[in-house]
């Protein structure tokens, strides 16, 4: 725990917004939907993942090739961030137009692509989380 509590401020809040998400997102997609609980969770769980693709956006890129942009570099990953942000305003879109087909599709989407791929990746040698885990 000492990796992650020494890490930077913006790794810190990128991991206290997925964490939840993860665990939330899991829980949204396996659970009974449209009552109001479902609902609350929806618009928190839609809110980590604005606050983890934000995060997301200023870390720098660790794997892959990268380009830089200033001081920022910026990789494979932060397509992401685009996708994230992307994903998370269709499924708000789609279900308040009433289309819970395609929220469904967007939702899981969202959960598959931004939190599980990109949460294998973080376990790549070298990433924080692979040395936290794995040490």
């Amino acid at each position: 725990m000492g990796l992650l509590a020494r890490a930077p401020w913006i790794v810190q809040l990128h991991l206290a917004a997925v964490m939840p998400a993860l665990l939330l997102g899991a829980w949204l997609l396996l659970g009974k939907k449209g009552g109001p609980r479902h609902r609350l969770l929806g618009k928190i769980y839609l809110g980590l993942m604005v606050v983890a693709a934000l995060s997301a956006a200023v870390l720098p890129a660790q794997v892959g090739p990268t380009v830089s942009i200033g001081s920022l570099r910026l990789g494979f990953l932060h397509l992401l961030v685009l996708l994230t942000l992307r994903g998370v305003w269709m499924a708000f879109h789609t279900i308040r137009k009433g289309d819970i087909r395609a929220h469904k599709r967007h939702m899981v989407m969202l959960y598959f692509g931004a939190l599980i791929i990109a949460g294998l990746f973080s376990l790549a040698p070298g990433r924080l989380l692979h040395r936290v885990i794995f040490g």
